[in-house]
């Protein structure tokens, strides 16, 4: 994963909080928090995995298969900028 090396100190950021969040999760837990309150915190974590998760997934297609701002042909960049949109629609 070379190209993350550009964008370390961004994904370590965002790694970092969400081990605060599946911390705060597991606090909810131990101090049994209500259902619905567990639920929430969970489905924030799950949301910023996606996040994560759609970052990564961006960056390898742009670094990897082709980054459609350098993409000299104008059906591949296309294609390349309709995946990116879709994983983020998907993944959000």
């Amino acid at each position: 994963m070379g190209h993350t090396s550009n964008e370390k100190t961004k994904l370590l950021s965002r790694v970092r909080r969400i081990r605060g969040q599946v911390e705060a999760i597991e606090r909810a837990v131990e101090d049994k928090q209500s259902c619905s309150k567990v639920l929430q915190l969970i489905a924030a974590t799950r949301g910023a995995m996606n996040g994560l998760m759609t970052e990564v997934i961006e960056d390898h297609i742009r670094f990897h298969i082709v980054d459609p701002t350098h993409e000299p042909n104008k059906n591949r960049a296309k294609g390349a900028e309709e995946l990116i949109d879709v994983l983020r629609s998907y993944l959000k």
